[in-house]
């Protein structure tokens, strides 16, 4: 996609995130490796990022870097998560299109019933079409598609790919493009803003709380000689100075 974007001189922002091992703390960041027609170009930004333990399938500063690209001037920005999960669905509330890639013969047809990737995708992608399991994984999502139809009113459009030889990445634009120009996308960006801005209010709140009043405050609930009920209402009237 990348590089049909780049044919339409775009300049392209990709943050790609990858887990952090539970046992290491290590990451092995190689989307580099996987994009070497691009790394070197000055109006392609590749940044591998770190998910730190963060659960959602993003790390804690994607929201951010997003907004920095955003500003920088890059027209379209990519971010890719670490993986595909009933839980892993934060890309949802900062994307303004999501679009959900499955590849045929890895179970992905069990992993598309999933709740919470069949709610997010705005286009599906199966890739490696070639593969011949392809048609009974595009046949299962429209399956599922026809069960749980989105009161947006969106049809969610299903795209066959076969990345290695760039086919179908054309459609998988167009069908991107299309939903982007629906008006969809422009109500879904007011509404990610909205959680966004409380998320942000929310930290920052956090971030005032002196470490050892909390401490103070877990102690007394712990103890059962406060509830935290009463300590937070506390803190929101009075601020995070009373002792407990």
């Amino acid at each position: 996609m990348t590089t049909a974007l780049r044919k339409e001189n775009r300049r392209v922002g990709i943050l790609a995130v990858d887990p952090t091992s539970p046992f290491t703390g290590g990451a092995i960041l190689g989307d580099r490796v996987r994009m070497q027609a691009h790394y070197s170009d000055s109006d392609v930004f590749i940044r591998s990022m770190a998910t730190r333990g963060r659960l959602g399938g993003l790390s804690a500063a994607t929201a951010d870097l997003v907004l920095l690209l955003d500003a920088a001037g890059y027209d379209t920005i990519f971010v890719e998560t670490v993986g595909v999960g009933q839980d892993e669905i934060d890309i949802a509330r900062l994307a303004d299109i999501t679009a959900v890639v499955l590849v045929p013969g890895l179970g992905d047809d069990v992993q598309a019933i999933k709740a919470g990737i069949m709610e997010i995708a705005d286009v599906y992608v199966v890739n490696k079409a070639d593969h011949p399991q392809a048609g009974k994984l595009e046949h299962d999502l429209q399956s599922l598609l026809s069960l749980a139809p989105r009161t947006d009113g969106w049809t969610t459009p299903i795209v066959r790919c076969i990345a290695t030889e760039g086919a179908g990445v054309q459609d998988a634009l167009a069908a991107i493009r299309s939903f982007h120009d629906s008006g969809i996308a422009r109500r879904r960006l007011v509404q990610n803003w909205n959680v966004r801005l409380r998320e942000m209010y929310r930290e920052r709140l956090a971030e005032r709380l002196p470490a050892d009043q909390v401490e103070r405050a877990a102690e007394a609930v712990s103890a059962r000689r406060s509830d935290p009920y009463t300590i937070v209402n506390d803190w929101i009237t009075n601020g995070p100075i009373r002792r407990h």
